[in-house]
């Protein structure tokens, strides 16, 4: 590249900066449209990103969760460890779903594509996106170890010079309940990787590029000292904060000190409880993901994510904690604990003056896995439809210093709900009621936002299953500077029966399971909230009507 001095080169260089981030949202959207899950299809429960020769993100897509970018970020380095650059070749494509290593959970499936132009590599393309079936016992928390949890795929050749590994495939189609749809998500997330390469090809053609090197520097150095230059206008020193949650079978307390300096933000989870029996434990690097999503969205958030604006937020917990799990602990659940890690870095942030960190809010998502494959194990299933459903479900976020919180939105994961429709259409459940739910919102100077009453039964009268892995059901989302906290989740049956908010358990035939996520806390005193805003509160059906 030319001089970077001349302020037309820095314009134009801003210009590609800007093309790596659309070229890797065409990549998603690429894997939206071809995906077969609906969560990946409807939700956008991905990643995509663009990486140089040495690992580094350089553009990630906007669609997508902080789980899955972040996680994949550190990924794509493990992935070059057992795939020197030396040893690439054109048409290569490189996968696994290995939890320590990828993005969290064996449902999670992560490929590697080397991108080369002129017959030299100057670019890697990274994907994720979750698969509706992996084996196992199915997508719950109910394992004992990652074992049970399903196949598990080392880092493996999907293509190798353009010759794609049948014996994979087949090991991939066996070991899932949904073999078409299994191999085709592998399939989507290679084929969009493969467009990203493309639109690069294309950017470097119209700019007379030879190497990414030098435009990669620019993006890593120009992104870490914009971040930098934030923190170091901000009080020095180490703040604490600690939470709360429900567990598996016994409350689990998350601690964090979040010390600020001139280098960058050290996030220490020491002091949080072990690991659990069950798969909601945590590996590092999906702790690291939302750790550091919830400082991004505080300091800088305009500033691109990529490994410039990452690395100077450094994120640590103990070996022997819930947050830093050890193979080969259960994990198929780990994003009702992660999810919650910005609201407890959000706890340390509100102590530092010159920021204003939002309530608590539901955090983790309330994921209806919903299937009646226990009565065919049962043979009862001839002339009844199969299904297994992963429904999107969201609770309240948190209100903020100026504005009320979100309802029915999935913060911090940035997914979108999959519709009734859909799941209608591809499955005999029925959803008797779906809306917001009244009073759930914790009051404030503004309120939180509202969580959801939903109600759902199987249209052929036989028994079905949930999956659940819920939280905030015995602990609420707790409110900021005076205000009030959400209304805690719940789970049960149309019957009357209560039931736990994890573990694999039935709907018997004819009856309906209920649900209410929980809602956002409040910020600040109800007592300073606009007389404007309560009355729009009421008519709006918001808030209970009081005499």
């Amino acid at each position: 590249m030319p001089d970077q001095t001349s302020p037309l080169v820095e314009i134009q260089t801003h210009i590609m900066w800007n093309r790596l981030i659309s070229l890797v949202e065409e990549q998603a959207q690429t894997l939206v449209r071809a995906a077969f899950s609906p969560i990946v299809r409807e939700s956008g429960d991905l990643s995509a990103g663009v990486f140089d020769v040495r690992g580094r993100m350089l553009a990630q897509a906007v669609t997508g969760t902080p789980g899955h970018v972040n996680s994949m970020a550190e990924s794509v380095k493990f992935f070059i460890e057992e795939f020197p650059p030396s040893e690439m070749k054109p048409g290569d494509v490189y996968l696994t779903n290995d939890p320590w290593k990828g993005t969290g959970h064996l449902h999670d499936m992560v490929v590697v594509t080397p991108a080369f132009y002129k017959e030299k590599l100057v670019a890697l393309f990274a994907c994720t996106s979750h698969l509706i079936d992996i084996g196992g016992i199915g997508f719950g928390p109910d394992g004992n170890d990652v074992i049970e949890e399903g196949l598990y795929l080392p880092f493996l050749k999907l293509a190798d010079a353009g010759e794609l590994n049948q014996t994979l495939l087949s090991i991939l189609r066996g070991n899932s309940r949904y073999p078409v749809e299994a191999e085709g998500d592998v399939l989507s997330l290679a084929a969009c990787n493969d467009v990203g390469a493309r639109r690069l090809f294309d950017m470097m053609d119209e700019f007379n590029l030879d190497t990414l090197d030098a435009l990669g520097e620019h993006i890593i150095s120009t992104s870490r000292e914009a971040v930098l230059s934030e923190i170091r206008n901000l009080r020095k020193g180490t703040f604490k904060a600690e939470m709360r949650i429900d567990g598996y079978d016994k409350p689990i307390d998350l601690m964090a000190a979040l010390t600020i300096s001139d280098s960058g933000i050290d996030i220490d989870f020491a002091g949080t409880s072990g690991p659990s029996v069950k798969g909601i434990n945590v590996p590092l690097t999906y702790t690291q993901a939302y750790a550091t999503y919830g400082v991004r969205v505080l300091i800088a958030p305009e500033v691109p994510n990529n490994a410039g604006s990452l690395d100077v937020i450094r994120v640590s917990a103990p070996k022997d904690c819930i947050l830093h799990a050890q193979r080969p602990a259960p994990v198929s659940s780990r994003h009702v604990v992660g999810q919650m890690l910005p609201d407890v870095v959000f706890g340390c942030l509100s102590q530092v003056p010159e920021l204003h960190a939002p309530a608590e809010g539901t955090s983790c998502l309330w994921n209806l896995i919903l299937e009646n494959r226990a009565t065919q194990i049962n043979g009862a299933m001839e002339g009844y439809t199969r299904f297994s459903i992963l429904a999107v479900q969201t609770g309240g976020a948190g209100a903020r210093q100026t504005l009320d919180g979100l309802s029915a939105t999935a913060f911090p994961s940035g997914v979108s709900g999959v519709s009734v429709e859909i799941i209608e259409s591809i499955s005999p459940l029925l959803f008797q009621r779906k809306e917001l739910r009244e009073g759930s919102c914790g009051a404030g100077k503004f309120r939180g936002g509202l969580g959801q009453i939903i109600e759902i039964r199987n249209r052929e009268h036989i028994e079905f299953q949930i999956y659940a892995a819920l939280d905030r059901i015995e602990h609420a989302p707790r409110g900021r500077m005076g205000g009030e906290n959400g209304a805690t989740g719940f789970i049960g049956l149309g019957s009357g029966q209560v039931m736990n908010g994890k573990g694999r358990q039935v709907v018997p035939a004819g009856d309906t399971l209920i649900i209410h996520t929980p809602g956002g806390a409040g910020y600040g005193s109800p007592a300073e909230r606009s007389a404007a805003a309560i009355e729009a509160d009421r008519r709006g059906g918001l808030v209970p009507t009081r005499d």
